[in-house]
């Protein structure tokens, strides 16, 4: 689609200058300023190896260099307790370091003040940008910073109420995709464990669900859903409900790991051989011994892709450019066959 960026960064940075050089950072830093105290053959060899990579220094560099940046920049998740956020800000941090700049975390637990503030006490810290995933659809405070210069990247949902770059998962079809599979191997009492209604990722995965099971002529039983769950405890309480109905489901869908991973928990205390199939890949998938079914992503590559959209519109002067979307993949991931009900 256009303004859709899905290529790996091919630039080189700085750290990648000073590794091939068998130098410092800083010492690249100081050559590429033309500092005299550098010895001549050090410096020769840095700009030999500039000039082999091709390594072109950008406006963050120089912003660096005049003192007007911070070197750091605001990454806001709402749960670092989930693997996912903890596997996005290494991704992050894996791009913004071979810039010079260093991560700063702040952890919202899905609350919208909580968010407020912190963004309100990184812009006061003048950290040169922030990647935030929003706890709600209520972001005029990030638009309000985007409206003073501070460059936004929104990650995991879309920006709402303002223009920025943001890098997301193909949710919906990640989701409509792997309840086909449950519908295909014949279940069509299918439970849904999803996240709270305003969350953008938990309402896509519930759109493609019920997708998926309008296109198999199934109807969705309200009966059946279950929406709010944030902890594996809570999922594993709801699924628990929806095993112990009169006709229960045959199989659940569950909006991200902590739902599958508490809907586990409740198949295994029901004693039933209910099928799964959900969002998010997790460590020890494999050896659950139950059908499994995962609409799986690289979350260091959504994390990878924030931090390049961010480099880059730093290194834009801040304001050129239209916004940009990313738009992460999924694969479907089979543990075991979803079988039959």
């Amino acid at each position: 689609m256009p303004g859709t960026r899905g290529a790996k960064d091919p630039q080189p940075t700085l750290r990648d200058v000073a590794q091939r050089a068998h130098v410092s950072a800083m010492t690249v830093s100081r050559v590429l300023r033309d500092d005299p105290k550098v010895l001549p053959d050090t410096a020769a060899r840095v700009r030999a190896v500039v000039a082999e990579l091709g390594y072109h220094r950008n406006e963050m560099a120089r912003s660096l260099r005049l003192g007007s940046s911070t070197g750091l920049v605001g990454l806001v998740v709402t749960n670092l307790a989930n693997p996912f956020y903890s596997r996005l800000a290494l991704g992050v941090d894996a791009v913004v370091a071979g810039h010079g700049l260093k991560t700063v975390i702040g952890n919202t637990g899905h609350d919208l003040d909580s968010e407020r503030g912190l963004v309100a006490d990184l812009i006061a810290r003048r950290v040169d940008g922030i990647i935030v995933v929003p706890a709600d659809d209520d972001q005029r405070h990030l638009a309000a910073a985007a409206g003073k210069g501070v460059p936004i990247v929104v990650a995991s949902r879309p920006p709402n109420g303002f223009t920025a770059d943001c890098v997301l998962v193909d949710d919906y079809g990640g989701s409509r995709t792997a309840t086909r599979q449950l519908l295909d191997a014949g279940h069509s009492r299918i439970g849904f464990l999803g996240s709270p209604p305003p969350v953008y990722t938990g309402a896509e995965r519930l759109r493609g669900f019920t997708d998926a099971l309008v296109d198999a002529g199934v109807e969705r039983e309200p009966g059946y859903v279950r929406l709010g769950q944030q902890q594996t405890s809570e999922a594993s309480r709801a699924a628990a409900e929806l095993l112990a109905l009169p006709e229960p489901p045959t199989a659940l869908f569950c909006s991200n790991n902590r739902n599958t991973i508490g809907a586990f928990r409740a198949i295994r205390g029901a004693g039933t051989t209910t099928a799964l199939a959900g969002f998010d890949d997790f460590e020890l998938a494999d050896v659950l011994g139950l059908p499994l079914v995962i609409a799986a992503y690289d979350s260091d590559e959504l994390g990878r892709e924030a931090g390049r959209l961010l480099v880059d519109r730093l290194g834009e002067a801040r304001a050129r450019g239209t916004a940009r979307r990313v738009v992460v993949p999924t694969t479907l991931v089979r543990y075991g066959d979803p079988g039959e009900p």
